[in-house]
């Protein structure tokens, strides 16, 4: 059995047990999070919604909350001296357990 689910702009397929890393959810460590945009369903059968399955709701325990590794942004314009800038970020996510796919 798996699903489908819609959060921060992006779609992941998640299973009973999965661990996921998702864009930052404003929630505490130890909440459970429920996602209700569930693109797809599968059990037996495949269940795709327009846009959403109605319904299917998947159940999450957060884990953690973090910050990813470091990537480096480095932009210059060849040929001039003087137009060289480096700079890093870290992209937060929140670390997920998916506990239950309730339909």
């Amino acid at each position: 059995m798996y699903a489908v689910i819609e959060t921060g702009g992006k779609q992941i397929r998640v299973e009973e047990g999965a661990t996921i890393f998702v864009e930052k959810l404003d929630v505490q460590e130890g909440e459970e999070v429920v996602f209700d945009k569930v693109v797809a369903y599968s059990n037996r059968t495949t269940r795709v919604g327009t846009p959403y399955v109605k319904g299917v709701k998947v159940h999450a325990q957060v884990e953690k909350q973090g910050k990813g590794k470091k990537i480096i942004i480095f932009k210059y314009k060849p040929k001039k001296g003087s137009t060289r800038r480096k700079q890093g970020h870290r992209q937060p996510y929140t670390k997920l357990t998916i506990t239950s796919i309730e339909a």
